[in-house]
């Protein structure tokens, strides 16, 4: 599982920047294409739980529209992403928005699902846990850096969605093993990228006290020297 170093915040973004990208004298806007289709995921979400919650939420056609919408939100994620790195448009802001988008998503259908019945509630509950703390994670490091979301990561949030969407259709019993087996990959991707994480934030944690202490050091150590000239 890769462990790629935090990005500290202000800093580059570590992606070779795109034909449009900002440069010291020409910051990248906040309110660029890649957010903005950031933010319409979060508000596709109240209108996927209208869609998945009409009637006794097993009609049909209410399921597959939910189904389209979910799939309309998850698609964003994939073209925001592509956009902002060819295009330079990373920003911090992006960072941790994209996966707050992310959870409320994915959190959104989960819990819908387990409403329903058609989804255990342990399994919404292992994996709003993990997705709740590591989001409390980031927000509690975001003075120091902003942690990016790994590979293993995004593989997680893929498998999350493709479960999901084969839980949302309307699809005969005999695909049930196929979705179950899909969504307990998602949980052990879950639990394994939210260990992965929380290395990630200590070992950031570790090296900001680090830093501190080298800063210190020489501090105390020009002090020396300068009473020692006196």
């Amino acid at each position: 599982m890769s462990t790629p170093r935090p990005h500290v915040a202000g800093a580059g973004s570590g992606a070779a920047p795109g034909p449009h990208a900002g440069t010291a004298h020409e910051p990248v806007p906040l309110w660029n294409i890649a957010n903005i289709l950031t933010m319409l995921r979060i508000a596709l979400v109240p209108v996927f739980l209208v869609l998945l919650f009409v009637g006794d939420g097993h009609e049909t056609r209410w399921r597959i529209a939910a189904t389209a919408v979910f799939a309309i939100a998850a698609i964003t994620d994939r073209v925001d992403g592509q956009l902002a790195r060819r295009r330079g448009l990373v920003t911090d802001f992006g960072k941790l928005a994209d996966p707050i988008a992310d959870k409320a998503l994915i959190g959104a259908a989960l819990v819908g699902l387990s409403v329903l019945g058609d989804l255990s509630w342990w399994v919404t509950g292992i994996i709003a846990a993990r997705e709740l703390g590591i989001t409390a994670l980031r927000f509690a490091v975001l003075r120091h850096a902003v942690i990016p979301a790994s590979r293993g990561g995004k593989a997680k949030t893929l498998v999350q969605t493709l479960a999901i969407g084969v839980y949302l259709l309307p699809l005969p019993d005999a695909v049930m093993p196929f979705a179950v087996a899909l969504m307990a990959l998602a949980v052990l991707l879950t639990v394994g990228t939210g260990i992965d994480y929380v290395v990630q934030a200590a070992r950031l944690r570790a090296g900001v006290r680090t830093e501190a202490q080298h800063h210190r050091d020489d501090q105390h150590h020009r002090d020396d020297l300068g009473g020692a000239e006196a």
